[in-house]
């Protein structure tokens, strides 16, 4: 079954890509598309949202894998996420190349001036040792340190959402409902962690009538 199920994962996490190469194709053949009368900045926003879906889906497969007790779906968890790098990549290099026109002067010149620019530039930073170690012979290699670094997930989690609503100038429902999302995926996880910690009696439960 995973013969035939990683292929197809792959091409339904490719998919987005897919459509949006289909969409700049088009463009440059004179034909119709539906980038609307700003292709390059659609180009853009729709990399953007992409990406950041893909940083939660990420996030999320451990979650849902607990949730629905089907751990199957852990070993799709490194595709997803080096997808994810591939999708903020994609976001950076259309930003750089769409709209800057490849100048590299300005791109830094946002990363410095603009906040959104600098939280949205340090989480690709911070996602490029994630993707360069995410094959088994790094986690071989690094050990416990491994699972130490690749916690960088959850700031760069906290900063796609800063840099979804530091960008955003009209409707903020779309990142505000990721910051939600998001907390609760960390909620999560910390009430988890301090369950386990208590049944192994590393905590002690509070005395009768002090704080919870």
């Amino acid at each position: 079954m995973p013969r035939v199920a990683n292929p197809l994962v792959f091409l339904i996490l490719l998919a987005p890509f897919l459509y949006g190469a289909w969409q700049v194709t088009l463009i440059v053949l004179g034909e119709l598309h539906e980038l609307g009368i700003d292709p390059a900045k659609a180009i853009v926003l729709y990399t953007g949202k992409w990406a950041i879906r893909f940083i939660f889906a990420a996030l999320a497969v451990s979650t849902i894998a607990r949730a629905t007790g089907r751990k199957q779906i852990l070993r799709y968890r490194r595709m997803v996420g080096l997808f994810a790098f591939f999708y903020v990549s994609l976001h950076l290099a259309s930003y750089l190349g769409f709209l800057l026109g490849f100048r590299f002067d300005e791109l830094f010149a946002d990363v410095v001036k603009r906040p959104y620019m600098t939280v949205g530039f340090l989480a690709w930073a911070m996602l490029l040792p994630l993707a360069a170690t995410s094959n088994r012979a790094m986690v071989r290699r690094l050990g416990r340190r491994w699972i130490t670094l690749h916690r960088l997930v959850y700031p760069i989690a906290v900063l796609s959402v800063l840099h979804f609503l530091w960008q955003t100038r009209a409707d903020v429902g779309e990142p505000i409902l990721y910051g939600a999302l998001l907390t609760a995926l960390l909620g999560e996880r910390v009430y988890r962690a301090a369950a386990a910690r208590r049944a192994s009696g590393k905590v002690p439960l509070p005395a009768q009538g002090g704080p919870a």
